[in-house]
This record gives C-alpha cells, sequence and structure tokens, in this order.
C-alpha cells in the first residue's frame, strides 16, 4: 500500500487542512487561512510581510501551547506557561517541531558528531569492537592469567609493602550506601575513595552529586615468598571484585593497573576495560588532561603580549599592563630587572633573550620588593612571570580586565593530543586501523565511504558485536551527506556552521528519527546552499513529506517554490502594508495569480544584467599562500574599486578565504584587531585601501531594549537635537534626559521599558502598558519637550519613512535613517524591540549602520550572503546601495550564492571543485559571462540559464 492510499491512517485529526481563523500576530490583518495537511507548502513574500508571524508566532506557537497543555497545573507552574497568539481559532493541527535559522550552540564542545548522535554510536562501537595497542611499543594488548599477574607483582615488588585494590565504581555520581553495607556484609573493613583510604562504617555514603572512585582494600602485605598462598589468593579475590581488573599501590602511592582484560606484553601497560565515555572528550575518562578535550588551549605569546619590541616597560611595551604605574607587578618587574643589571626605561629590544623569557614565564628566583603601603619596608617574594599574573586576571580580575586579558591571547592546537581531545589510551583503541579521531576528521561522504568498506577488514566476532551499531551509524551519516552536508566532518564544532548547516543538521537529525503525522516547519533551510545542493534539501523535504507529516517551509528560493505541493504569498508590502495572503495554490496555478512573487517567478519582472561591467580602479589587493583550514596554499586577487562576488559549492572554503583570512588581516592593519588570520605567506596592496567594514549575519541585540535606532547610533543624535530644544535648555535637560535605559527622564515605574510583566500562576507571564506612563516608556516632565509637536517617545514609534521626511533638515540624522529607507525597512519602527527583526531585517539594519557612516572611496565592504531573507523586491533594492558604493570607487566584496547577485558582480571568484577536502581551490576567476563560456564548475552551469 503506498503513502498516498494510507493517508487517512496518518491523518488522525479529521481534518485536510490546517484552519487558521482570525490571525493578528504583529501585522497580519485577521487574516483566514487554509494549509493543505501532509504536503511541502511554501510561504513566501517580501520581507517583513508577516510570513514568519503566520509559521512561528501562530502555528508553532499554538502547538507548542497545546502540548504544554497536555501537562498539569503543577507541572506548569515550574515551566512556565505559554502565551496565546492573537488568534481566533486553528482546526487540524498536529504536533509541531520547528527547525529555525539560530545556530545550535555557543559550547565549544558541541560538535556535529554530538548534535546527531553519529559520535555517540561511533563511542559504542569502540568500546565493543575496538581493539587495544600500547601507546608505547605499538603491541597489540592481550589479556593476562591469573598466574601471569601473581609472577609479574613478585618480580616487581619484591620485598616492598604494598596495597591490592579491587576497583568497584570507576566515574560514576551516586551514594553507594547499599555497596558499602554489602562489602561490610562480605568482610571487608577498609575501601579507598577518591584516592584515600577510608574505614568502612555502618551507614556510609557519598555525595551523590559528584564524581566518584570506589576500590576495595583486599589486602595490605610485604611481598616475598614466605606469604605467596597468601598473596595470590588476594590477587585472584582482587581479580573477582574488580571484573578481571586489580590495582597495586606501593610504598611511594604509585598506582599500577594488573588486568585479565587489557596489557602490553612487553611493558606490563594496562589499560581499563573501554566502555563508552573512554572515548568522549566531555569526561574525565576520556578527555586529554592537557586541554579538557577542546582539542586546542589557550596560551600568551611574546609576540601577542608585546607588539612592540622598541618601546621599553615603562612606555607600556607590555600592552595588557600598559603604562608604568605604581603597582605591585610593576615593582615584582622592576625588582626583577635590577637583579639582572637592566632597567625598565630599557627598550625590549636590548634585552638578552633569555632574560624576557624569564621575565614573561617565570624564573621561580626571589625578588625583593618596596611595599607600596609600607614604605621603607622591603618583601621578598617569588617572581613567577608576567604570564602568570595575566592568567590569574584571566580566571579572577574585574570582568573588565578579563575581557581585556582574552584578547591577547591565541588559540593554539594541544601539544599532547594534537587537537584531538582525547588522552593516549583511547587513541590507542582501533577499528580496522583506524581511531575514532581519524574518522572523526573524516568529511562525512569519506567517513561514509569508509564504514561501507570495512566490512573484509573485521574479524567474524566484530562483525557480529558491530552490526547493528555500524546500521545506525550508516543511516545517520547518509542522512547528513542526503541534504548536502557531505564536506563537514563529525569534530566540526557547532559554534562554526552558518544558519543554514545548524538548520540542516537538526533536519537530517528529524528526517532520522522516521516520525510520522508531525507538522515541520523550517526558516529558510536554503540559506548557504549553493544551487547544486539545494536540489539535495528538496529531496530530503520531500522525503520527510512522504513520510506522512507536514512540512512548511517559509522560503524565498525559486527553485523550493516550484517544488513545493502549494505555495501562499503574503504581502502586498512589509511591515504596516503587508499581513495579507495576496496568492496562493500549486506552482501552476501561483504564477498566474499576478502577485509581486509570481511576477519575478514567471519571468514578468526580473532584475536585469548590467550593459557593461565596471573595469575597477586598475588596483588589486593580494594575499598569497592561504592554507587555513581545506584551502590549498591559495592566492586570492581582489581588483578594488568593483563589486566583488565570492562564489563556490558549499563546503568549498569561502569563510577561510573571506571572513577568516582577509577580514583579520584588514582589521588588525587599520584598527589593530587581535584575531589572528588563518596562515598565509604574503599581502600587497594594502596602501590602496583605508578602511574595511564587515558585516555579517550575528543578531543586533538580545534585549527588547535594543532597536534599529539605538544601533544604528541615530538615537544619539535625535537625544543630541531634543536636549538643544529652547524647552530643554530652560529646564537643563541633557542628552541622558531623553535616554530610556537611564535614570532621570525614563519612567521608573517600568524602568524605561514601556512594558510591565504580571506574573500568573499557572498561566503564561503577561506583558502589559505600563500603567504609569502607558508604554511611552518617559516621565511627563520629559515628554513635555516636543520637536514639531512630537515628543521623544513619539520619534521612537515613527516608522523610518515617515522620519525620513520629519528630519530631512538635520544632516547627521537624516544620513542614517535615510540608509535604513535604502536598504528597504521603510517599514520598521525606530524603536522596534531587535528581538522581533527578522533575520534578514537584523542583517540590513547592519549594513545600514556601515553603510551610513562616510565612505572614503578606498573603503572595503565584506558582506556575508546579505540576501539571506530577501524577496526578489528585497534584493532589487539591495543591489542598489550596493552599486551606489562602488560608483563612489568603494570595494565590496559579497560571499554569495543566489544567481541574481552572481550576475550582477564584476568580478567573480569560484570556490571548489567540491566542498571540504576535495575543495579549497579557486577554480576561477572574471566575470560572469567569462565564468559560463569557461564552463568549469558548478557555478558556471546555473549562472547559464539566468544569462
Amino acid at each position: 500500500m503506498s503513502i498516498d492510499d494510507n493517508k487517512a491512517v496518518f491523518d488522525q485529526t479529521g481534518f485536510d487542512n490546517i484552519e487558521i481563523y482570525g490571525a493578528r500576530e504583529h501585522n497580519l490583518k485577521n487574516i483566514d487561512i487554509k494549509i493543505p495537511r501532509n504536503e511541502l507548502v511554501v510561504l513566501t513574500g517580501i520581507s517583513g510581510s508577516g510570513k514568519s508571524s503566520i509559521a512561528f508566532d501562530t502555528i508553532y506557537a499554538e502547538g507548542q501551547r497545546r502540548y504544554m497543555e497536555s501537562f498539569s497545573a503543577y507541572a506548569r507552574s515550574f515551566m512556565g506557561g505559554m502565551e496565546r497568539p492573537d488568534v481566533d481559532k486553528i482546526n487540524g493541527l498536529s504536533p509541531v517541531i520547528s527547525i529555525e535559522q539560530k545556530t545550535t550552540s555557543k559550547n565549544p564542545r558541541s560538535t556535529v558528531g554530538t548534535t546527531t548522535e553519529v559520535y555517540d554510536f561511533m563511542r559504542l562501537l569502540f568500546a565493543r569492537a575496538g581493539e587495544a595497542y600500547s601507546y608505547i611499543t605499538g603491541n597489540k594488548m592481550v589479556r593476562q592469567s591469573e598466574d601471569q599477574i601473581v609472577e609479574q607483582v613478585f618480580q616487581t615488588y619484591a620485598n616492598k609493602k604494598l596495597v591490592i585494590l579491587a576497583p568497584v565504581v570507576k566515574g560514576r555520581k551516586g551514594h553507594y550506601r547499599e555497596l558499602f553495607e554489602q562489602l561490610r556484609k562480605n568482610g571487608f573493613s577498609k575501601v579507598r575513595v577518591d584516592g584515600e583510604v577510608q574505614d568502612l562504617i555502618p551507614k556510609m555514603q557519598l555525595d551523590r552529586y559528584k564524581i566518584h572512585d570506589v576500590e576495595i582494600v583486599i589486602d595490605r602485605v610485604k611481598v616475598g615468598e614466605k606469604d605467596r598462598f597468601r598473596i595470590s589468593q588476594s590477587i585472584k579475590t582482587a581479580l573477582n571484585h574488580g571484573e578481571g581488573l586489580m590495582m597495586v599501590l606501593d610504598e611511594g602511592e604509585n598506582l599500577k593497573y594488573f588486568s585479565k582484560i587489557l596489557m602490553d606484553p612487553e611493558t606490563g601497560l594496562a589499560y581499563d576495560e573501554p566502555a563508552p565515555n573512554t572515548f568522549s572528550f566531555n569526561s574525565p575518562y576520556g578527555a586529554c588532561p592537557t586541554c579538557n578535550g577542546l582539542g586546542v588551549i589557550e596560551e600568551f605569546t611574546i609576540e601577542n603580549v608585546i607588539p612592540d619590541f622598541s618601546k621599553s616597560i615603562s612606555q607600556g611595551a607590555i600592552e595588557p599592563l600598559g603604562e608604568y604605574r605604581d603597582i605591585w607587578i610593576f615593582k615584582k618587574i622592576e625588582s626583577f630587572l635590577k637583579k639582572h643589571d637592566l632597567n625598565i626605561s630599557t627598550p625590549v629590544e636590548k634585552f638578552p633573550k633569555k632574560i624576557l623569557e624569564k621575565l614573561m614565564s617565570g624564573s621561580g628566583e626571589t625578588v625583593s620588593v618596596a611595599s607600596v603601603k609600607y614604605p621603607g619596608t622591603d618583601w621578598n617574594t617569588k617572581f613567577d612571570g608576567v604570564f602568570d599574573y595575566l592568567y590569574k586576571q584571566k580566571e579572577a580580575g574585574t570582568e573588565k580586565m578579563q575581557k581585556w586579558v582574552n584578547l591577547f591571547l591565541s588559540s593554539n592546537t594541544c601539544p599532547d593530543c594534537n587537537g584531538a581531545r582525547l588522552k593516549k589510551e583511547s587513541l590507542h583503541i582501533k577499528v580496522a586501523e583506524k581511531n575514532i579521531a581519524e574518522l572523526s576528521q573524516m568529511d562525512l561522504k569519506t567517513l561514509l565511504d569508509w564504514f561501507d568498506s570495512i566490512d573484509d577488514k573485521l574479524s567474524n566476532r566484530q562483525k557480529r558485536i558491530a552490526s547493528e551499531v555500524l546500521k545506525e551509524i550508516k543511516k545517520r551519516v547518509g542522512f547528513l551527506v542526503d541534504v548536502g552536508l557531505h564536506y563537514l566532518n563529525i569534530d566540526r564544532p557547532v559554534k562554526t556552521l552558518s544558519g543554514g548547516e545548524a538548520q540542516r543538521i537538526r533536519l537530517a537529525t528529524q528526517i532520522g528519527t522516521q516520525l510520522v503525522g508531525v507538522l515541520y516547519i523550517l526558516d529558510e533551510p536554503s540559506i548557504g546552499l549553493h544551487q547544486r545542493d539545494n536540489v539535495k534539501l528538496i529531496k530530503a523535504l520531500e522525503d520527510l513529506r512522504d513520510l506522512g507529516n507536514s512540512v512548511i517551509v517559509v522560503e524565498h528560493d525559486k527553485d523550493m517554490m516550484l517544488a513545493a505541493d502549494h505555495v501562499i504569498d503574503i504581502g502586498p508590502g512589509a511591515g504596516i502594508h503587508g499581513g495579507r495572503i495576496v496568492a496562493s495554490g500549486s506552482p501552476a496555478e501561483f504564477v498566474k495569480q499576478g502577485s509581486m512573487t509570481a511576477k519575478f517567478l514567471n519571468g514578468e519582472v526580473e532584475i536585469e544584467v548590467p550593459k557593461e561591467r565596471r573595469k575597477g580602479n586598475g588596483h588589486e589587493l593580494m594575499i598569497g599562500g592561504i592554507t587555513g583550514n581545506n584551502l590549498k596554499n591559495v592566492d586570492l586577487k581582489l581588483p578594488l574599486g568593483k563589486m566583488v562576488c565570492v562564489t563556490g559549492v558549499s563546503g568549498s572554503g569561502k569563510s577561510t578565504m573571506i571572513h577568516e583570512t582577509l577580514y583579520p588581516i584588514l582589521n588588525a592593519h587599520f584598527y589593530k584587531g587581535k584575531k589572528v588570520p588563518m596562515p598565509y605567506k604574503k599581502v600587497e596592496g594594502l596602501e590602496y585601501l583605508d578602511k574595511v567594514i564587515e558585516v555579517d549575519q550575528s543578531p543586533i541585540g538580545r534585549t527588547p531594549r535594543s532597536n534599529p535606532a539605538t544601533y544604528t547610533g541615530v538615537f544619539t543624535e535625535i537625544r543630541s537635537l531634543f536636549s538643544e530644544l529652547p524647552e530643554a535648555k530652560i529646564r537643563g535637560y541633557k542628552p541622558g534626559r531623553f535616554s530610556f535605559n537611564v535614570k532621570g527622564g525614563r519612567c521608573e515605574t517600568c524602568q524605561g521599558a514601556g512594558k510591565q510583566v504580571v506574573e500568573m500562576d499557572f498561566l503564561p507571564d503577561v506583558l502589559v502598558d505600563c500603567e504609569e506612563c502607558k508604554g511611552k516608556r518617559y516621565n511627563r516632565e520629559t515628554l513635555e519637550v516636543r520637536y514639531k509637536g512630537k515628543s521623544i517617545s513619539d520619534v521612537l514609534e515613527m516608522t523610518v519613512e515617515s522620519a525620513t521626511d520629519f528630519f530631512e533638515n538635520h544632516p547627521k540624522i537624516i544620513r542614517k535613517i535615510r540608509t535604513l529607507n535604502d536598504v528597504g525597512l521603510g517599514y520598521v519602527t525606530l524603536g522596534q524591540h531587535a528581538t522581533t527583526l527578522s533575520g534578514g531585517e537584523a542583517q540590513r539594519v547592519k549594513l545600514a549602520t556601515e553603510l551610513s557612516k562616510k565612505d572614503t572611496g578606498k573603503t572595503m565592504y565584506i558582506l556575508d550572503e546579505p540576501t539571506t531573507g530577501l524577496h526578489f523586491q528585497d534584493i532589487l533594492h539591495l543591489l542598489k546601495v550596493i552599486e551606489k558604493l562602488v560608483d563612489k570607487g568603494n570595494t565590496v566584496v559579497v560571499i554569495e550564492h543566489n544567481l541574481d547577485v552572481i550576475k550582477m558582480a564584476d568580478h567573480i571568484i569560484d570556490m571548489g571543485p567540491e566542498g571540504g577536502s576535495n575543495g579549497g581551490e579557486i577554480v576561477f576567476e572574471g566575470t560572469p559571462e567569462q565564468l559560463v563560456s569557461s564552463k568549469k564548475g558548478y557555478t558556471a552551469k546555473f549562472l547559464k540559464e539566468e544569462l
């Protein structure tokens, strides 16, 4: 029976559609909408038209609220309730899962492998089917017999006193009351808990929330032939209780394992029986002790801390400490240098190399320091060096000091594990001659091929143990490859992924769960995807639908719309001009309906290719020999005075080249930025630029107090204007009076928020307008100062469009507001909470902020996928803004997959040929027309249709 025949089985609600009546969330105009169930539905429309308000703030919010309602009132009192969306009724709603753009985690320990659970299955595979090798000799580990262990104890510890221990708890939490009671009944009198021998007493227990190691003290004995029988019996007992493992503690408190499990016959080196946490870099039993499982260590280097060797210490050569002050650390440095016939006025370049190293890393020698508090007294103290002082400030200094000191740290690969994150024992357990770190560093496509090919390399025993685990690993890795993430590796930290990559990882995880009858809502999953990989994404969404789920995608991508079962267009404009349904139907019906989106889809309206490409200013910036991540000794040549588009398949090395190499080099050159660029050999042409501006995709603020006016800095100018008004001068009001973040002018009842939170016991907290200021944020006296009849609160309520006319006679203000209008944000109010802006809107606020700064004609702008969240119409606006910048002589470098932007570029740099280890090369450089005729790479094929 096919899925279609069986649709009724999945559709438990009795509805064919999700029916929404009277939706009014944000800018929605009381709309009714029917969305077909068990189909792939695309919601599209101009940015800010209300797509997210329907998908996330109405449908998802109601689904989540209903799920919460299923808990008891007692449970809900702990979780906090969910606010009911502003809608009359929703019918036919299934359980909802939302997969949004937000990057999953900022934790450096969270990786692609841990998020998708692939790494957890790999840990299980290595724990159960891995073969151990000695890290000293490389020999395969063997299991020892009892007699061999007895012989080895007699040889190693002849005539020495020792304690024979049996490990019973290894690295687990718990109070172990029952265990201790059982051991007492069995006749044991002592245990060793967390390294300390203790008497077993009645009702003994440990802290249940801490991790413990517990060993039974089997015997304390001096090794000699007369006690051979006793010792061999004790060893037998220890191995019995320790499940094949025992430990011996000698007089010097040295601990040695003996094992019926794993042992190197040549050196006597023994490993614990491997368990899944042996391969976890988040567990003390698997993590490399040097870097604590992070793979990198942060350390101070002399070059970072002393950027200019020609300065003396009194002039501030040690940059984190600044110029000489009468404080303890400088007194110590002064005393140390005096001891070596130097002083703090000597330029650092004249210090002998050894003395400089001792100054920074510490010499351990005693120095005599004059007391700051008690003149005339000297204190003798150990000199630990400048680095030690900086590490202490990093750990325990003021927050400001910690931030400052962190700027001088550089991240280096851990020297002990070489970036593998695990301790050496874990790295010497292998499956088919590979350790778990080697597999984690393969890209997913190579990893899948490796798992497909290892059958011949496994013994029959390993095959039987591993068959089920291998099936799970292959299935999960297969899903990741299917959604176009073949170039990532398991070890890649999640915080380094783009929004689109993080979303597709969660999408692959969801497909892997094989749920049925669920409503999935996705927010622009095609972000960061090359057209080639888009096909894989659409296929993954169709698979999710074919399982028997409803899939709603908020999207602007042309291919996605044409592949959908149903398209709904929200509009006609943005903000207050949007919030209505302007067209809906199957793609074939939709393109005939005359909405703005339909016109772009059917070719009635299009972004026209420029008649001729700019020639630039004849100069170029060249960075030679870039080798970061997967880049293969690339030479980047950027012609200046042009719009340059960097493109290529996902994972080909675009971000490494631009964000991690080009931007840090320029930032360090112009603004003394501290971020270390990826390795490169040389840079030429910096003299042709005098400024760099980067616009990335991070949000403009995470609190409702942040808004477009405060972010762009225009609010500072507006406050200054209000403080210059005659009324304000008479009253003595300064600009701070007009800030809602500072005491004085704001309403103190709501502290300038305009809203108050009313806590409800079993229902969600309710936000209501402040009773005192009625949502205006300011007190009565501040609101009495008016400009053209408007108070400061009225100005915050204005849309950008109306503010453009209102402030037309104020050049400083109008420049910033006009740029917001130019990037298509005319509908946003100046005081709109940052948390309510969509991803595309937030990025355009940042873009407007940078564009409003005076350009010099020698500025380089770096934009990271500026079309994120933008409709065709908005892309048109954006391109006009970019063209204005380039026409003034500036250089704009855009990382982009959107063909409308690529075809407008003067110069294209195409990366590839593939992603991951098969990428990292420049496939093509030149104009769009030259790229198409060269037929090189995947971009050429898709661009041909556009040109």
